[in-house]
């Protein structure tokens, strides 16, 4: 039904869940449909689904075309706005952050585009307590970290260039984690193609990091959340299994602020 998982605590409205079945079925649809077509995609009878869209239709959840298909109505934007509105996105992402952490047991780290580049806003120290010289402030290189690469991927050249520039401020080379390395538009369409960052040489040896991007509503990169870890716990790979949860965990937050991710399966219950 939605980005997070059920809660099974307590007694639920049937009926209440069952009219949201056909809402999950327009939403992952999105484009209008026939009361049979949509019924049977919802795994309700016609005859069953028409009540609930009647009922769904005077709320304004739901609306009928001049051809008779349903779609969603204007009730459903104005909780959709209400929704944006009322949802701090990094605090949401500062707890995706701290629950990512919890899970995987390593260090995770949230990070914005600020007035020089990648910059950390969260850290949340994993079980292993590897020694990294970064905390909250630390601006990364772009190109010389998984981060600094996630955003590059996704951010508009004229943005990212300048950060890249070897005549910075002496105090924030002297300060900027990571040194620049070669990065190419090879390595952007594999960042887009798999949602997973990293560089062949870490900042610090030993150390292993890989980075994935978080989206908001218009679908621009709002973040980047970072895994961090000895070398020989932490893989590289883009198809390694903490790479699984992380792209799980970005691809869940970004669909919580709104962005309609067309390669995530959408779960119909």
């Amino acid at each position: 039904m939605s980005s997070k998982t059920q809660s099974s605590e307590g007694r639920g409205v049937q009926s209440i869940e069952t009219g949201s079945q056909l809402l999950e079925v327009l939403i992952t649809r999105g484009e209008p449909m026939m009361l049979k077509e949509l019924a049977a995609a919802a795994g309700i009878a016609p005859a069953q689904a028409h009540p609930y869209l009647v009922s769904l239709r005077n709320l304004g959840m739901v609306e009928q075309n001049r051809a008779g298909r349903y779609q969603m109505g204007p009730f459903a934007l104005d909780l959709a706005v209400t929704r944006m509105r009322s949802v701090d996105p990094m605090q949401l992402a500062g707890e995706a952050v701290v629950d990512l952490s919890l899970e995987t047991g390593l260090t995770a780290l949230l990070s914005v585009w600020g007035a020089f580049g990648p910059t950390v806003v969260v850290v949340h120290e994993g079980e292993d307590q590897i020694h990294m010289n970064t905390k909250v402030g630390t601006v990364y290189s772009v190109t010389g970290t998984a981060t600094g690469r996630t955003f590059a991927a996704y951010l508009p050249p004229e943005q990212t260039q300048p950060s890249m520039r070897s005549n910075l401020p002496k105090f924030f080379l002297e300060h900027c984690v990571g040194t620049p390395q070669p990065y190419d538009d090879k390595d952007i369409a594999q960042i887009r193609e798999t949602r997973i960052s990293a560089v062949p040489n870490p900042p610090v040896p030993g150390i292993n990091a890989i980075a994935s991007p978080v989206f908001d509503h218009l679908g621009q990169i709002l973040a980047v959340i970072t895994l961090v870890a000895d070398a020989r716990i932490l893989d590289k790979s883009p198809t390694s299994a903490f790479a699984h949860t992380l792209v799980e965990a970005t691809r869940s937050l970004s669909a919580e602020l709104g962005y309609w991710d067309e390669e995530r399966p959408h779960q119909i219950v």
